[in-house]
């Protein structure tokens, strides 16, 4: 092998590996969608009729069949120059692939956190090893065999690559592993260590919906006597938490810690990072009911909360999970005569030491119920129904969570954060109220398991009545369309569609001013 052959193979191999790392990318978001995790990673990427799966094969075909016909058609000028005339396709699909991509944003784009970015640069130099090993293999082949057409097509074999991307990245991510889980156990640890060492009461909020706004709510009211941190977003696990309070530090009277679980001990592992005195469990539903495996497991796990918390307040469908010195919705407090629009909700808030008349800029029924679970919380740590009244005055709608917005005269139900079956009967029955043709945008509801189907086929029952039903992409949308046309849906007005963007288009072709729109639960990339 010549200085120049070598010299060539070199470069050829760091710039394919650094374009194949460059198309790649998306996987590496999603990755991240996924919590790192291998296993759920793999199952999503090799499903049935996964897009990007599909993506990376026509990328591969493309790759080889370009490369192979510019050898042939310009061998005439010599092996040596036809080989290097086809890295220009090569180049070229490879750069048409990446711009393509680029312009279909994730729904969750990455973000470039520190371990993002080392997973990044040690999956894109294992491509360039990777890329540069199998240039060189395949010239040495090429020469040990000395057949003219396999030294003339020695490059082919690199759309291969394209299909090894998941199982390379998944295999840098496990081995990475050996790095990141000391140091990100070493990160909590510090924010336990904190959470310990802080004389701010600790309050833990878990349910299998409701986390959120609940915490929201709570955290607007709580102001207008404490000085109260809570995580941001929906930061609910371990590390989540941890970048809470090692970020944002504990200057608090009140640390609201929003808590999610997805598997047996999640819960308990959070309890003893933070170590609440004071819990909510909003309500337990099947949602997550893949991991968990039973409705009874789902409750036991979410009822570890209420066990390990001096005082806790539990929603309607978690009274099951009651403990000593918990305060129950429905019993306790409650949110009653509830009166529904596009517009708002009012009702009556009935507290241990009274009733408040409530109206608020939020919609659905859960919007009410989530709001007296947060007061029920403040009236435990010692507020007074005037100051709750107050509180609640300031409460403005959490976003994607049946957010109203306008756009071109139509009303936008933004509900793209709900993932249960409760919040988009509520989503639905507001839906109905709006005046002028009425229209959902779904993919449906994921994570219930063995009970996908029958959720979903009652999912799309609910929309029976509705002018126009969009399912969107493939996870789960012919549930959801037996579902539809099982309660007496019009075939006519339903349509299923691939991508968000194709919905979008579909609603400015089919409504006009004066008509309103659901979004309802936007999965994100990783389903």
């Amino acid at each position: 092998m010549t200085l120049s052959m070598i010299f060539a193979v070199l470069a050829g191999g760091a710039l394919a590996g650094m374009m194949f790392a460059s198309c790649s990318q998306r996987l590496i978001a999603i990755l991240q969608q996924q919590g790192y995790a291998g296993r759920a990673f793999a199952k999503w990427y090799y499903r049935a009729r996964n897009i990007e799966r599909k993506k990376a094969s026509i990328l591969a075909l493309a790759v080889a069949l370009l490369t192979a016909l510019f050898c042939v058609v310009f061998s005439f000028a010599g092996y040596a120059v036809a080989n290097l005339v086809s890295a220009a396709p090569f180049f070229g699909i490879t750069l048409f692939y990446r711009i393509a991509e680029s312009r279909h944003a994730l729904k969750v784009p990455a973000r470039p956190t520190a371990r993002y970015l080392r997973l990044l640069i040690a999956y894109t130099a294992v491509l360039f090893a990777l890329c540069i090993g199998l240039g060189f293999a395949l010239t040495a082949i090429s020469l040990a065999a000395a057949a003219d057409w396999f030294y003339l097509l020695r490059y082919v074999p690199f759309c291969l690559v394209p299909l090894l991307c998941p199982p390379v990245l998944m295999c840098v991510n496990f081995c990475m592993k050996a790095y990141e889980v000391p140091h990100t156990n070493k990160f909590i640890r510090r924010a336990k260590a904190a959470l310990a060492a802080s004389p701010c009461i600790k309050v833990g909020i878990t349910g299998s919906f409701g986390k959120t706004s609940v915490k929201n709510f709570a955290a607007v009211i709580l102001s207008e006597q404490f000085r109260v941190i809570a995580t941001p977003a929906s930061y609910n696990t371990p590390v989540g938490i941890a970048r809470a309070v090692n970020e944002g530090g504990l200057d608090c009277e009140i640390f609201l810690a929003e808590m999610g679980a997805r598997r047996k001990g999640d819960i308990a592992a959070l309890c003893d990072m933070v170590c609440p005195s004071v819990g909510v469990v909003t309500g337990v539903t099947c949602q997550h009911l893949e991991t968990f495996g039973s409705l009874e497991a789902i409750r036991a796990e979410k009822g570890e909360l209420a066990r390990r918390v001096k005082t806790c307040v539990l929603g309607r469908s978690a009274a099951e999970t009651e403990v000593n010195d918990a305060l129950v919705m429905g019993r306790d407090f409650d949110a009653e005569n509830i009166a529904l629009s596009t517009d708002g909700t009012s009702f009556s808030l009935r507290l241990p030491d009274g009733t408040i008349d409530v109206r608020v800029p939020l919609l659905g029924r859960h919007a009410a119920e989530d709001i007296a679970l947060a007061a029920a919380l403040c009236a435990v740590l010692g507020m007074k129904k005037e100051q709750i009244a107050a509180g609640i005055a300031k409460i403005v709608p959490v976003p994607h969570r049946l957010e109203r917005k306008e756009a071109n005269g139509l009303l936008i139900l933004d509900d793209g954060y709900n993932c249960n079956a409760e919040g988009a009967k509520n989503a639905v029955e507001v839906l109905k109220l709006a005046t002028g043709r009425k229209a959902v945008v779904t993919p449906g509801i994921v994570e219930l398991g063995q009970l996908e189907e029958e959720v979903n086929g009652a999912l799309g029952a609910l929309f029976a009545g509705l002018d126009l039903v969009v399912l969107v992409g493939e996870t789960l949308v012919l549930d959801v369309r037996n579902g539809y046309l099982a309660a007496g849906g019009d075939q006519s007005k339903l349509h299923i569609v691939p991508t968000l963007q194709a919905a979008q288009s579909l609603l400015a072709e089919e409504l006009a001013a004066g008509d309103c729109v659901l979004f309802l639960n936007d999965l994100p990339d990783c389903y």
